[in-house]
């Protein structure tokens, strides 16, 4: 009889089984088999918030296999994924298989290679019940939140809609962002901007205004062009005489290796990756690609964490690669270590490749485009992050005029350390100034003095990228929330995405409004942070998930009773967003509206007038094939492409991204193909005109 491995993908399977051999049977669980029903609360609260669990639906033949191969097996392994849901799915199994909970039957993989996967194996342990708790605990928590919030939402504002412990509180967040950005209210200020030279320099520099008199010039203290003019006359014939030069060596450190969170947001400002897409690659890249001349095989380590610790091994490898590929000085004097924040679970290494020395280029032909990118970014990110520094020559100037102070500063590589590999996605890009040769007590000749108007700025949107990196910073929600979270919001309809920003559609507004009002708790950060807190402790076996649910619980349904009480009789209206299209039939200008599809135009005059529309958004640019309107589609999947408005008379598509550019050859639209680094190409037939990004015509 063989020994049974059960994991929860296919891909996953496959990958274990190479390693395995024949003596084992690797299946797929295809994730959760077991869950609480859908068609009732399914929580009795009143005897310790037992959870009745039942089989879910359309598991059937799976959950058949699991059982005829367990029938047969020697001995069964569970091989989950090694977090809580991971673990809630291995006691859900053994449970359904009727194996001994004190049986070392459960085994961990960090990491899907062959060594990875022998450590795991080696090491089998019993089921984590605190773990499985803490689990459960979280599951709890959304199904009361969920099934006894949401019903009060339907009557009180509109059906289908739903609430959460962790997106209510993110959806408050982009909503909160917006309201500050019609509150902001935009202030004149002015900066003094000299550019200066050295003697008989030709090189010419920028300095700033930082004091006048002593008192320094905040970024908003001259307010008027009256002031700013004021102090251009005053340094009209003023001497520029360098007081103070300073010189020194600067170090700078590379970032420690990605997290779940930090991964999400490299990858959005880098690769222009949604969070949701994010994370379905690193699912591949952990559970195992096809490696040309290597057959199956993880390359990352588990995604979802938010551990920094790294493990002897991969740094000695790391530190072999860096030493023979760009020699002794690029690596550190001492093995770098970072430091994970508080509340991080250690469980796991940071996300790293499983084999260091396995290059990005050595792998490009085994992979996706998606693959490659993701692959190349956590690849390069950990690499860097073991080697040594960056050092600058930097040089800072104090300038006095007229006992107004200016300042100008410059830098040089001095030795580029890791960032001949990686540099942050924050990191500016500007080009590094390299002052002339100044002295204390040079005289500066003025190639011109300028007083510059400037308006201070509103706080941007979120992003997904900004927006996740609140979330982990406020503590709300872990490594597994993030994507599925911000995918939730947006397919509720609270939020939109407008460009690469989240802005609070109105129904979001009102139901936030509405929460903050009657339910402060579910939608306040530090509360929801104390939750996960909680549960974090669950997990440790310091707090019992009970008492945990029975004190949320108690003070939740008195605040839901009242709130039920003042509402009686009640209903919040959803404003109509009014939009500039006229109805063709009576000539009011559409509303959007909301309905089981989506939203889509409306005649504000039903019933009278019962036109309705879908909503189009248009592009820039004209189809290259018959002169009509590109509109931005979806696809089945939800990937965005454009087609003609004309179709189906006219067939044209495409995945590029149109641009107000004209084709210099031909004049048709140009289309931007490959994302900032890729081409600008023309698509009428015939044509063939492509360059660079950026590049010349």
């Amino acid at each position: 009889m063989s020994n049974l491995v059960i994991v929860e993908s296919p891909a996953k399977a496959k990958t274990i089984q190479k390693y395995l051999g024949k003596d084992y049977d690797v299946i797929a669980s295809m994730g959760h088999i077991r869950d609480l029903p859908k068609s009732k609360f399914g929580v009795d609260v009143e005897n310790g918030f037992q959870p009745q669990y039942i089989d879910m639906k359309g598991k059937e033949d799976v959950i058949k296999q699991l059982k005829a191969h367990a029938k047969k097996s020697s001995r069964v392994y569970l091989a989950t994924d090694p977090d809580r849901e991971g673990e809630a799915i291995s006691w859900h199994i053994a449970q359904m298989l009727n194996l001994d909970m004190e049986d070392n039957n459960r085994v961990e993989f960090n990491e899907i290679t062959k060594s990875g996967v022998q450590t795991g194996m080696a090491n089998p342990h019993k089921i984590d019940i605190d773990l499985v708790n803490a689990q459960q605990a979280r599951r709890i928590f959304d199904r009361i939140v969920g099934y006894k919030l949401s019903p009060f939402l339907w009557k009180k504002v509109r059906r289908g809609l739903s609430a959460g412990r962790v997106q209510s509180v993110a959806v408050r967040l982009v909503v909160d962002r917006e309201n500050e950005i019609r509150a902001f209210v935009p202030q004149e200020y002015w900066s003094i901007d000299a550019k200066l030279s050295a003697g008989s320099s030709r090189k010419i520099f920028s300095a700033k205004l930082t004091a006048v008199d002593g008192n320094r010039v905040d970024k908003t203290e001259i307010s008027t062009k009256e002031e700013s003019d004021a102090l251009l006359a005053r340094l009209n014939e003023a001497e520029f005489k360098v007081s103070k030069v300073k010189k020194r060596i600067t170090k700078k450190h590379p970032a420690a290796p990605f997290i779940t969170s930090t991964l999400q947001q490299d990858a959005s400002y880098k690769l222009g990756f949604q969070s949701k897409r994010t994370m379905k690659v690193a699912q591949e890249l952990y559970e195992g690609v096809e490696v040309d001349g290597m057959g199956a095989m993880g390359l990352i380590t588990y995604m979802r964490t938010d551990s920094l610790r790294i493990s002897d091994e991969a740094g000695a490898a790391a530190t072999d690669y860096i030493r023979s590929t760009y020699g002794e000085t690029y690596v550190p004097a001492e093995k770098r270590i970072y430091k994970s924040k508080k509340n991080a679970q250690d469980a796991h290494e940071a996300i790293r490749p499983s084999m260091p020395s396995l290059t990005p280029a050595r792998l490009k032909t085994s992979l996706t485009s998606d693959q490659f990118k993701l692959y190349k970014l956590i690849w390069e990110r950990f690499i860097a992050s073991q080697m040594a520094d960056a050092e600058l020559d930097t040089v800072s100037v104090d300038i006095m005029a007229d006992g107004c102070l200016f300042k100008a500063s410059g830098s040089t590589v001095r030795f580029d350390g890791f960032t001949v590999l990686y540099e942050e996605s924050k990191d500016t890009k500007s080009e590094n100034k390299n002052l002339p040769e100044i002295n204390e007590g040079n005289i500066l000749k003025v190639r011109s003095l300028e007083g510059n108007q400037h308006f201070t700025q509103p706080p941007a949107r979120f992003t997904e990228a900004s927006l996740i990196k609140t979330l982990e910073e406020n503590g709300i929600g872990r490594p597994s929330t993030y994507a599925p979270t911000i995918t939730t919001i947006i397919s509720r309809l609270y939020v939109e995405r407008e460009g690469k920003t989240l802005k609070p559609t109105v129904l979001g507004e009102v139901t936030t409004d509405l929460m903050k009002e009657h339910f402060h708790n579910i939608v306040d950060a530090a509360f929801t942070a104390k939750m996960e807190s909680d549960l974090d402790e669950v997990e440790q076996g310091q707090r019992n998930w009970v008492s945990t649910l029975d004190e949320f619980y108690g003070d939740f349904s008195k605040t839901l009773s009242e709130a039920e009480n003042k509402m009686e009789g009640k209903r919040v209206k959803v404003p109509d967003e009014e939009t500039d299209v006229v109805c063709e039939m009576c000539g009011r200008n559409m509303v959007i509206k909301i309905g089981r599809f989506g939203r889509f135009l409306a005649c504000p005059g039903f019933p009278e007038c019962t036109n309705t529309k879908k909503i189009v958004q248009e592009t820039p640019g004209t189809c290259p094939q018959c002169g009509g309107k590109i509109i931005l589609k979806k696809s089945k999947r939800g990937r965005s492409f454009y087609g003609c408005a004309n179709y189906p008379e006219c067939g044209f598509m495409t995945w590029n991204v149109p641009l107000e550019e004209k084709c210099p050859q031909c004049g048709s639209t140009l289309f931007q193909k490959g994302g900032k680094s890729g081409y600008k190409v023309c698509e009428k037939q015939g044509c063939g005109y492509n360059r660079p990004v950026g590049g010349g015509e």
